[in-house]
């Protein structure tokens, strides 16, 4: 069993998985830092954007020659744990020759899709009047200013893949439901697991009739919007892979919501707007839902609260029809019948207002002080920018980064100087590291593999090792493009007997409660599936007859069990004329040397040896009196 690791982030993984000669990939998040390298995409034209200078290469063209760690066309079918950990799924699916399955839950399949479509329309609704690729020219890079010179693999960097892409790649998704067993190629069964993290997000187990894997990524223990995580179904893991921690070890969300709201208040009581960078989906629900019970207690309720992205309606519509999928409490509120979310009553009432940009009926019904949930969190495409050009010289304004994804002070450099307050609130319900422990010490797997990253304390903590994993024994670490053979073998495998087969056997008790039949059968072997059938000779075909030969049924060998007691047999041995017999203790057993005959026997606890020279009757004769002490089977 191998696990190869294509992703050097690890709430952004991307694993492959080959077990029992199946070939699986464990998520395909995309990792989109390498944005903050670059310039913002305003929606309207920026004159302090345009005025800066180009940089332009006096070289040629590249080549590139791109080196893979696997053939991702061998990839048999791929798991998605979230709706973040699949945004990289129309590059592989669609330019790697993969003609496999895709399984994921529906709400990550549809809210997958929205971020997707989200992403695509930010892209293509600024198109860029011109393209490089030279600057990725290792001897150009170099001359680039910083951080982009010393951006790593730039050549691996890609352009947004289209929406024909993105509906092509989700076309290959097969749904699946929490705890529903999906069996691959009869070799391995595969099942999903609430997380707890968002709507629909799955840890996953994999499992053969002996071994089991467990695979954990992005799940959380707090009580949010999502059904609770299943933990019990972890235990009795031979290996645990574990990815999608926390990035925030040592903010408290509740204590983090707790400061958004309150520096929410603070701003627009003094007359300034909020702009809150944000994705789609996730963690803006419990946001709105934190603001609703805040707003009359504040008293904000005049405030006008805008939600601004391509996918806004169907998020949010989205987030009231799973409910199935979410905890217990708001599946309790469907049947009453109230909305799950108290932003359907925020929608009725004319406090939450969403509009799909910021052209259109928004910039004729867009009073202030208001605060505006939109995106991109890395502030370098989407309607964010545009506000970031509107509000980023009043110092009455705020910024509040909830998403953990990216730097804000990179996400901010393009804009400064900047007279707007910035507040940093990092909202991020994964499992910390004093959790997991806990998780791990209940659910006991064999072994714990796990990113690089969990095994030592952070950069700028590196005197807190309570940022860690501390575990007995040590985890498997892994990093970007390592292959790790994971430390457990097969053993055994399960062996399917036909009827007819199991009639004609006769067991034979060898010791009480056990009991034992020889079978001589074919193992037929398909789809990895095994089966032992009747092993028949075919008829003859020396000549034509009438009457069709019956097979016949192959007898088997019989099996000897027993030990041969040493007194007994010595006295045997006499009665046959046997005297001269020298006995020779050994490690395994005896050596008996018959100096008249010039014979040895070797009594051994798993075998009896008899070595007689150019004398068969001999040696039939003792093999019969062996044969006295023995059981046949």
């Amino acid at each position: 069993m191998k696990l190869y690791c294509l992703s050097g982030h690890p709430t952004l993984p991307c694993n492959v998985l080959k077990f029992k000669s199946t070939t699986i990939m464990l998520d395909c998040g995309l990792d989109t830092t390498s944005v903050l390298n670059f310039l913002p995409l305003p929606l309207v034209h920026s004159p302090r954007l345009s005025k800066l200078p180009g940089w332009v290469s006096k070289d040629g063209t590249l080549n590139l020659e791109k080196k893979e760690l696997l053939d991702l066309s061998t990839i048999d079918v791929i798991l998605i744990s979230n709706y973040h950990c699949m945004m990289a799924l129309p590059y592989i699916t669609e330019h790697t020759g993969f003609t496999g399955t895709v399984y994921a839950t529906e709400p990550t399949l549809q809210i997958g899709r929205l971020l997707m479509e989200e992403l695509v329309n930010f892209m293509e609704r600024v198109p860029k009047a011109q393209s490089a690729t030279c600057w990725k020219n290792k001897e150009i890079q170099r001359m680039l200013p910083g951080p982009l010179k010393d951006a790593v693999e730039v050549w691996t960097w890609k352009r947004c893949y289209s929406m024909q892409e993105v509906n092509s790649a989700l076309s290959k998704v097969q749904l699946v439901g929490y705890s529903q067993k999906v069996e691959l190629f009869g070799a391995v069964q595969v099942s999903p697991l609430s997380s707890g993290y968002s709507l629909g997000s799955s840890n996953w187990i994999i499992q053969s009739h002996y071994e089991k894997v467990s695979y954990v990524s992005g799940s959380s223990l707090l009580t949010t919007h999502p059904q609770p995580m299943d933990q019990s179904s972890l235990k009795n893991s031979d290996v645990l892979i574990l990815t999608g921690l926390t990035q925030m070890p040592t903010a408290n969300p509740d204590g983090m919501l707790g400061e958004f709201c309150s520096n929410l208040a603070m701003t627009i009581r003094a007359g300034g707007n909020v702009l809150v960078p944000c994705y789609s989906s996730g963690v803006i629900y419990d946001l709105l839902e934190c603001l609703y019970q805040f707003i009359e207690s504040a008293n904000l309720g005049t405030t006008p609260f805008y939600f601004i992205s391509p996918v806004a309606n169907s998020s949010l519509e989205f987030s009231q029809i799973f409910a199935e999928w979410l905890c217990h409490n708001k599946q309790s509120k469907v049947y009453l019948p109230e909305p799950p979310f108290p932003h359907a009553e925020l929608i009725q009432t004319n406090k939450l207002k969403h509009y799909p940009s910021i052209h259109g009926d928004f910039s004729s019904e867009f009073r202030q002080p208001c605060v505006v949930f939109t995106g991109h969190p890395s502030l370098r495409f989407g309607d964010v920018v545009h506000f970031m050009e509107l509000w980023g010289k009043s110092s009455l304004n705020t910024i509040i980064f909830t998403e953990p994804d990216f730097s804000y002070l990179d996400a901010l450099a393009p804009y400064q100087p900047l007279a707007m307050k910035c507040v940093y609130c990092p909202i991020d319900t994964r499992l910390n590291f004093h959790q997991v422990s806990k998780l791990l010490k209940e659910v006991q797997p064999l072994h714990v593999v796990c990113p690089e990253q969990y095994t030592q304390p952070p950069l700028t903590q590196s005197h807190r090792s309570d940022l860690m994993l501390e575990l007995q024994p040590p985890p498997m670490p892994y990093r970007r493009c390592s292959v790790l053979n994971l430390p457990f073998r097969r053993c055994y495998e399960r062996v399917y007997i036909l009827p007819e087969l199991a009639n004609s056997l006769v067991p034979s008790e060898i010791k009480p409660g056990v009991s034992l039949a020889t079978v001589s059968a074919v193992l037929h072997s398909k789809d990895n599936k095994h089966t032992l059938q009747v092993s028949v000779l075919p008829p003859s075909k020396k000549r034509k007859r009438v009457m069709e030969e019956p097979p016949v049924v192959l007898a088997p060998k019989p099996l000897l069990s027993g030990a041969v007691p040493l007194d007994a047999f010595l006295a045997t041995l006499q009665k046959h004329g046997i005297t001269e017999v020298k006995v020779e203790e050994t490690a395994d057993g005896h050596i008996l040397h018959l100096q008249a005959e010039d014979t040895l026997i070797q009594l051994e606890e798993d075998g009896t040896h008899i070595v007689c020279d150019n004398n068969e009757p001999l040696r039939t004769t003792l093999r019969d009196l062996v044969l006295r002490f023995l059981q046949k089977l």
